[in-house]
């Protein structure tokens, strides 16, 4: 069991549900925006599930990325990270493979639950643009490392990481509840996108070397080290900064601006790896990194309802 743990990678996992935290609070904040009654727009079903749904995703990825990673060989010695599973042989790449087919499929099947708990028998079309979407993304977490033509390898895994860990998880949850989309919310779903493909940039700026080696271009790869620290600074910098923005059009108020606690470990970070030297030493931001992400959302939930006892208010005596 603790090797199937470890190959579910669960520091990525508080990372991954950031956004369909902020998604859900910003539609539990703002009930005068959904088309359903005030005491209708948070369902607790839609929250559960779709809490489910991403960190299927998130895990199948994983598993994917040990089992692609490790039959290719690009775990190998000269990786600076933690032993994967398929490297160290405590997990044969077969048992891995019917635990990627396992975990799609239960991914596919909490997907499915979340699309019918949000529209029921209504909203065809809505369903089977979700239906098309979960599909889609099941199919990207695998094909990340997985197969010939892994995206992963050509440079697109920063792509797959903001559109579905960013925009979809953070607007697409949100309309499952408002069946609106609201543009205000645009810039923290880029944000947490941004905020998640840094934790990426960070991985590879670790396997730098043992990427280009067993021919895994990604962006690090392409632009170099020292590029992909200005790309990093980017990434972390632009997201705070978008926040910022988001509180300043949602007009919060003075005692809403709680989420900037979070920034002080995110600068923090900015500093490491201003002053980073070797790139083994980065393998500890990456968790740092994702915390933060987290810590983020939910301040910016709690930032958003202005006061906890308002959160606990409309959770437990207005939702359903």
């Amino acid at each position: 069991m603790k090797h199937w743990i470890q190959a579910a990678r669960l520091r990525t996992l508080p990372l991954s549900v950031s956004g369909i935290i902020v998604g859900s609070i910003y539609a539990l904040a703002h009930p005068t925006d959904a088309i359903l009654t005030p005491t209708d727009v948070f369902d607790w079903q839609i929250f559960g599930f779709a809490i489910l749904t991403t960190l299927g995703l998130q895990i199948l990825s994983n598993f994917a990325n040990d089992y692609g990673d490790g039959i290719k060989g690009t775990d190998n010695a000269d990786r600076v990270g933690p032993k994967r599973t398929i490297q160290s042989g405590v997990i044969s790449a077969e048992a891995m493979k019917k635990a990627i087919i396992s975990t799609a499929s239960l991914t596919l099947i909490s997907a499915i639950s979340l699309i019918y708990v949000a529209f029921k028998a209504t909203n065809f079309g809505y369903s089977l643009f979700y239906l098309i979407l979960g599909v889609l993304a099941i199919a990207s977490a695998i094909r990340y490392t997985v197969g010939n033509t892994a995206y992963g390898y050509r440079g697109y895994g920063d792509l797959f990481v903001f559109v579905f860990f960013g925009l979809v998880s953070t607007l697409g949850v949100n309309f499952l509840y408002s069946q609106q989309l609201n543009f205000d919310l645009f810039l923290p779903a880029i944000a947490i996108g941004l905020l998640s493909v840094g934790v990426l940039n960070l991985n590879n700026m670790r396997d730098e070397e043992s990427d280009k080696k067993s021919n895994k271009n990604t962006i690090v790869v392409k632009i170099g080290g020292q590029k992909a620290k200005i790309y990093h600074y980017f990434l972390i910098v632009t997201a705070m900064i978008l926040v910022i923005a988001f509180a300043i059009i949602d007009d919060f108020a003075f005692d809403q601006y709680l989420f900037l606690l979070a920034y002080f470990p995110l600068t923090k970070h900015l500093i490491t790896v201003y002053k980073n030297k070797e790139s083994k030493t980065l393998d500890p931001e990456l968790k740092k990194l994702a915390l933060s992400t987290f810590a983020l959302a939910i301040l910016l939930g709690l930032s958003m309802v202005s006061l906890i006892q308002d959160l606990l208010v409309n959770l437990f005596l207005g939702g359903r």
